[in-house]
């Protein structure tokens, strides 16, 4: 049990003992000490980066009796979700100043969920993955409800009843394939699917968690809780809420994809079925929306049905895809969210409130800006490299898959013109003398917002070392 913590548990450890430190010192010390909070979440996230440094990864490491896992892929995905919850704790100071109460509380939840969500992607049987997805999804919950105001409870009601079906969904599937295969680990039912003929039942369980799982991703058929939760969020939690869970998700499900439910047919189709209605749904669904966070949460899962289809398109050269688009996505996501929080106000945030704002906020307009033109697809940004990534892994797959091609290259077409909505009342000139107010960022937000916009120009005009990393984890998955 010591080497196992060791050699693959010590940053999961070290963040436990900041989660138990919240919220001792949530209960002793006084509000008026509230800003600690986020030093000692930015703290204990930054040792955990650093403990990644002691998980084996070369050969693959399994522990306490094969239940989880480590490698370089999940290293990698690790990082990220660190890496995310890093930007999204310097994010938070509005959030804890508005609740200097239960600031300790807040962050505490917070390293919560990124502790389940690395969890989630170290599991390697489905009795963890299903524990690590709760501790997730039940500090979600807490993080979406945290801000004051009827909206944010709402929000928090809808992700709750959302995840309760799709939980439910995913047991059942969980428990058909238990039936078949008689084991819940994830290296004993591929062992088993490749020795036996599946069956329907095979195909149908393995449905069934794919599609439990994926709600989180806001992915049809269980899409439609976005855009009420998005609308109804704190900005420094959509930071979260659109990239860690996100991360965590794809990164389990990749591996199932991969291994035990290789071996379905079926499920292929239905997941490229499930992308195609997602995308329509969410790129039509923004075009006649004026809010930007609902635009944002549309965009958020127009994005998640690209990825989705080029998962379940399994192959090594797909998987390489995947893992380099969340890269970039995450990234340039966090940085959106970042301008928001910087803007302050979760009341106005109408496209038309926005107007002028560049003539006296250029710095941060312009990196704002550069983050939607990288959700849009446009060169020299890294989600152009992403998205040509994308379609050539979807061509590679097979000619039955080409109009499933068309049909995303359709609809991101449609996109433009909602990220086109967003970014251009920015540079309006009519309002370029009136009143507009100049923004005064902190150091922190200020950090993330051009942080995020300098590694998006950067992995936009040299991915190749990015790219070469992506398919040297997924030949060695």
């Amino acid at each position: 049990m010591i080497n196992d913590i060791f050699n693959i548990l010590l940053p999961q450890v070290s963040l436990g003992f900041f989660i138990i430190l919240q919220f001792v010192l949530g209960m002793v010390l006084s509000p008026r000490l509230y800003k600690l909070a986020r030093i000692i979440s930015i703290v204990g996230i930054s040792i955990s980066i650093v403990f990644l440094s002691t998980v084996q990864v070369e050969p693959q490491y399994f522990g306490f009796r094969n239940s989880i896992m480590s490698d370089s892929y999940t290293l990698l995905f690790d990082f990220l979700i660190l890496l995310c919850g890093f930007f999204v704790a310097l994010l938070t100071k509005n959030l804890i100043k508005s609740q200097k109460s239960n600031a300790h509380t807040i962050n505490g939840i917070l390293l919560s969920a990124i502790f389940g969500a690395m969890s989630v992607i170290s599991a390697n049987d489905f009795l963890t993955l299903f524990v690590s997805m709760e501790v997730l999804g039940f500090s979600s919950y807490f993080l979406i409800a945290c801000a004051k105001g009827y909206h944010s409870k709402e929000a928090s009601f809808k992700y709750l009843i959302t995840s309760a079906v799709s939980t439910g969904v995913f047991l059942f599937g969980v428990s058909y394939l238990y039936g078949v295969t008689g084991s819940l680990n994830f290296t004993e039912i591929y062992s088993y699917i490749t020795e036996q003929d599946t069956s329907i039942l095979y195909s149908t369980a393995s449905i069934m968690i794919v599609l439990g799982l994926v709600s989180k991703l806001a992915v049809f058929p269980f899409a439609n809780w976005i855009a009420d939760v998005y609308k109804g969020c704190e900005t420094s939690i959509l930071a979260f809420l659109s990239t860690i869970p996100k991360l965590a998700t794809f990164g389990i499900l990749c591996r199932l994809l991969v291994f035990p439910l290789s071996n379905s047919f079926e499920l292929t189709f239905v997941i490229a079925l499930s992308s195609i209605l997602t995308a329509f749904w969410a790129n039509t669904y923004a075009i006649r929306e004026k809010n930007v966070k609902v635009i944002l949460a549309c965009s958020a899962a127009a994005n998640s049905s690209y990825i989705f289809l080029t998962a379940g398109l399994v192959s090594v050269y797909n998987l390489s895809t995947v893992i380099f688009y969340l890269i970039c996505y995450t990234i340039m996501n966090i940085g959106a969210f970042a301008f928001l929080n910087v803007y302050g106000d979760s009341n106005k945030m109408n496209v038309s409130d926005f107007a002028g704002y560049f003539h006296k906020n250029h710095g941060l307009a312009g990196a704002y800006a550069i983050s939607i033109l990288a959700l849009a697809g446009i060169p020299i940004t890294s989600g152009f490299i992403a998205k040509i990534y994308l379609f050539t892994a979807i061509v590679n797959s097979g000619f039955i898959f080409v109009p499933f091609l068309l049909a995303l290259l359709l609809l991101m077409v449609v996109a433009l013109f909602y990220y086109l909505k967003i970014l251009l009342p920015l540079f309006d000139e009519k309002d370029k003398n009136t009143n507009i107010e100049k923004l005064k960022p902190s150091f922190s937000q200020k950090f993330v917002l051009i942080t995020s916009a300098i590694i998006t120009i950067i992995l936009g005009c040299y991915p190749e070392i990015i790219i070469e990393l992506c398919r040297f984890i997924a030949y060695n998955i």
